[in-house]
């Protein structure tokens, strides 16, 4: 797959992400007055490691693929987002191979964190006077390698992918 064509496939992976992310908000809200809420639920809940593991494991891989394939250098902004996705990573996966469940409130802080870093990178990209002193002027955070749809972006795509995660561990809060 050419550069092109990895983002596209990022970008709709993203799209894919916030719609589930939206689906089970939908049925965390209509949960007890549906039967097919409770399962989209139930289901969220009882893989809720796993599905973190599968977000950010693919964002980890793509991020990757951006800068080690494709060239792209990430700014200090995309280094700290590929902190909180990296750690979420590796502690889901710790949790996936353990079977264990206490790992969601740590999974929950890196996510809200990463959640914030992206939507003020993706804020920077739209207005660049937004810029602190945090970017460098090597590789600045206003550089947008791409932008698919007329919106989406690798901070976007970041977003998206932290969201996601925010939204099945308030499912696995659920028990």
């Amino acid at each position: 797959m050419d550069t092109e064509g990895m983002q596209m496939f990022s970008a709709i992976l993203a799209l894919a992400a916030l719609c589930g992310a939206v689906v089970l908000a939908s049925a965390m809200t209509f949960a007890r007055s549906t039967a097919a809420g409770a399962e989209i639920v139930r289901v969220a809940r009882d893989n809720s490691m796993r599905f973190a593991l599968l977000l950010t494991g693919s964002s980890m891989l793509g991020s990757l693929y951006f800068s080690e394939v494709a060239n792209y250098s990430p700014c200090k902004l995309c280094w700290y987002q590929r902190v909180c996705m990296y750690g979420i990573a590796l502690v889901s996966l710790v949790a996936v191979v353990r079977r264990e469940r206490v790992a969601a409130p740590y999974v929950t802080v890196l996510a809200v964190v990463g959640l914030a870093i992206s939507a003020y990178h993706y804020l920077v990209e739209w207005f660049p006077t937004l810029e602190s002193d945090v970017c460098s002027l090597d590789v600045p955070c206003t550089t947008i390698w791409f932008r698919m749809f007329g919106f989406v972006t690798l901070p976007f795509m970041a977003g998206a992918a932290f969201l996601s995660v925010i939204v099945v561990m308030a499912a696995e809060r659920k028990r």
